[in-house]
């Protein structure tokens, strides 16, 4: 039952937090610190069983997993289940959660216990889409995760808030709705072919099905994770959602509902549909330089910081994508550790920026300038996270985006060169951002208060990890590499199964580890 206590605890702490601040506003507060540290201590301890110094010997591929019937009728169950990765991914849900408790101490003040509700249960669902290896249970969390955040924009936000609340949740509800017929597609597909009816993930992932029909169902989980990641062309909710949540809420977006959809292709899009992926990997490495190149560009457009910032997750999750569907083991350690550092330096990019608003009430860069005298602390650690946005070698995120393009390299060289621009165009907008906000002349007279120990003792720690991360990944990388392991080998299996496809844009590398592999119309290697 522990799986189901990582959901349980900050529900509970949810609606405690809720009741609690009829009596004092700091209560709910608190409540919802201690609901996530100990959720935190419970991962830890699952992490050192695991793959500690002395770790616990593992029977398959799950660390733990949970399964009670729950509509055995329709096939539904209540199926939870942990593996490396997801371990890594609650692991960040827990600490960025703390982060975003946190970074909104004194930053809300109004319906403060409604707040925290919503803060806990948005993480309550998230950290459902990371265990659920239900597919009907995954869609219960997947919406579960939206209506909080909805609330948490639509309700703190700033001046376009409803607007930019309800572009979220059209946006991500309408490509849900996708998701669904494309799970209850595969529901019934799986039933007609083996007699038996289920929402299993582990029973479906050997489901027959002619190559336009496996297509269309690849397309509706594909549609419901771009759209989370975002994908350009489906990306202008993230801007404007960035732009008017509060800061937590600014946190929650960029550092873990970004990583939904990026699971969610990881674990569904290509093991279900590994031929349909093959056919379709062409397609989204273009989308994935266009939003590498394209979020750059246009972060470098910005004038209101927030926004610039909101921009360059674009730019980074297109790494993601583009590492997810060159399918190597190279490419896919690059995406996990993209996953775990975007979500750190990002997420501290929107405290910082949080934290300049509280103290001058303007996101507009055009109106600062100067800062670093005043703001030297803040200065410094705004400096720090944007040297990791661009990519600087010894910080977490310059690992991710390397071992996607190493990846990459192996599949296409031109893919893999266009999206090494953005590494440029990185820098660029990276350090235009500190100059313009940091530097010069103070021309406005700013004299403010620089941050406090909470927000020192907040920010040290998510410098630690970024560091960290940079200087000794392979931490995170052993975590991953057995669920990486397994996904690669469902993978190879049904590509056993099906012969691969008679055309492929992608060229194949020549190692072992690339699963799809194309054949020339004779049948022999290409």
């Amino acid at each position: 039952m522990i799986l189901a206590w990582l959901i349980i605890i900050p529900s509970v702490g949810g609606l405690l937090a809720w009741f609690v601040s009829h009596w004092h506003a700091r209560w709910p507060r608190w409540i919802a610190l201690l609901a996530l540290t100990i959720n935190l201590i419970v991962e830890l301890i699952l992490w050192l069983q695991h793959f500690g110094w002395v770790p616990l010997a593992n029977a398959g591929p799950w660390l733990i997993a949970l399964e009670r019937p729950w509509i055995p009728q329709f096939g539904i169950s209540f199926h939870l289940a942990l593996d490396g990765l997801s371990l890594v991914l609650v692991l960040l849900t827990t600490f960025l959660g703390i982060m975003a408790v946190v970074a909104s101490w004194t930053e809300i003040e109004e319906r403060v216990g409604f707040f925290h509700f919503n803060l806990l249960w948005v993480l309550a669902g998230i950290t459902g889409v990371f265990l659920a290896l239900d597919l009907f249970l995954f869609y219960f969390f997947w919406e579960m995760m939206l209506v909080p955040m909805y609330f948490l924009i639509a309700l703190w936000g700033h001046e376009n808030r409803v607007y930019a609340a309800v572009k979220f949740f059209l946006f991500t509800q309408l490509s849900g709705l996708l998701m669904l017929v494309a799970i209850v597609g595969l529901y019934f597909l799986h039933g007609q072919s083996t007699g038996s009816y289920t929402f299993d993930y582990m029973q479906l992932l050997g489901t027959a099905m002619p190559a336009s029909t496996a297509m269309w169902l690849m397309l509706g989980f594909l549609i419901a994770f771009a759209v989370k990641l975002p994908v350009v062309p489906v990306h202008t909710w993230l801007p404007d959602a960035h732009t008017e949540a509060p800061t937590a809420g600014s946190v929650i977006l960029a550092g873990l509902l970004l990583k939904t959809g990026a699971y969610g292709l990881l674990r569904f899009v290509v093991p279900l549909f590994p031929q349909a992926a093959l056919a379709f990997a062409p397609v989204a490495m273009v989308l994935a330089v266009i939003a590498i190149l394209y979020g750059a560009l246009l972060a470098f457009a910005q004038t209101d910081l927030k926004r610039l910032v909101a921009y360059t997750s674009i730019s980074h999750m297109g790494f993601v994508l583009l590492g997810v569907f060159a399918w190597n083991e190279l490419a896919l350690q690059g995406v996990v550790m993209q996953i775990v550092c975007h979500g750190i330096s990002t997420g501290a990019l929107f405290i910082v920026v949080g934290a300049l608003q509280e103290r001058i009430h303007t996101r507009n860069i055009r109106r600062m300038g100067g800062l670093w005298s005043v703001v030297p602390r803040l200065g410094g650690v705004a400096l720090l996270f944007a040297l990791a946005s661009l990519g600087l070698p010894g910080l977490g995120n310059f690992v991710g985006e390397f071992l996607v393009l190493l990846g990459t390299y192996r599949v296409n060289t031109l893919i893999t060169t266009l999206a090494a621009l953005g590494l440029i165009t990185g820098t660029v907008y990276a350090l235009w951002m500190i100059q313009r906000t940091f530097h010069g002349p103070n021309e406005v007279g700013w004299k403010l208060p620089d941050v406090s120990a909470r927000e020192m003792a907040m920010m040290a720690a998510m410098v630690a990890a970024i560091v960290w991360l940079g200087l000794y990944p392979q931490l995170v990388l052993d975590t991953a590499a057995s669920s990486l392991t397994h996904l690669q080998r469902i993978v190879m299996t049904r590509q056993a199964m099906q012969p691969a496809p008679m055309t492929q844009v992608v060229r194949p590398e020549l190692d072992r580890d690339r699963l799809m592999r194309p054949v020339r119309p004779d049948g022999g290697p290409r």
